[in-house]
């Protein structure tokens, strides 16, 4: 015990520099286990949807009208950033923010609980997830 106490006095650059990394990582693994709480895989959404959940399409409209989930509404990230109670008739149903890749519908369920929604989830992979497992899409 007391070699330890010598070398951390000896290294205190090093032994901060540990500390450090101990603290990034565990920040870091923290972000991502919360953040894994509100990511849906393609097959959870599907369950979701046959359960009565609403998905909400974050994209523009003529992306939109390209292909998109059935059933699903198109409410722009933008209007939903502005005015997050468009929604608030949906409060209490489970909602799925859906984008291209998963970015932005992980932005809009950020704005989505921040206003009161408590079962908001985003699409992991967003359509591109989607169309990898080679579910379908409306055009």
């Amino acid at each position: 015990m007391g070699q330890l106490a010598e070398h951390v006095l000896n290294h205190p650059f090093l032994v901060g520099g540990l500390l450090v990394m101990f603290a990034a990582v565990v920040f870091v693994e923290t972000r991502i286990r919360s953040q894994a709480r509100f990511h849906v895989s393609a097959a959870d959404a599907v369950r979701l949807m046959n359960g009565g959940a609403i998905v909400i399409d974050v994209r523009s409209p003529e992306e939109f009208q390209q292909g998109h989930i059935v059933n699903a509404r198109n409410v722009e990230l933008a209007r939903l950033t502005s005015d997050p109670g468009s929604l608030k008739k949906q409060k209490n149903k489970v909602l799925i923010t859906v984008c291209d890749n998963g970015i932005n519908s992980n932005r809009a369920a950020g704005v989505l609980r921040k206003a009161g929604f408590e079962k908001v989830f985003s699409l992991k992979g967003g359509l591109n997830g989607w169309r990898a497992e080679n579910l379908p899409l409306v055009k």
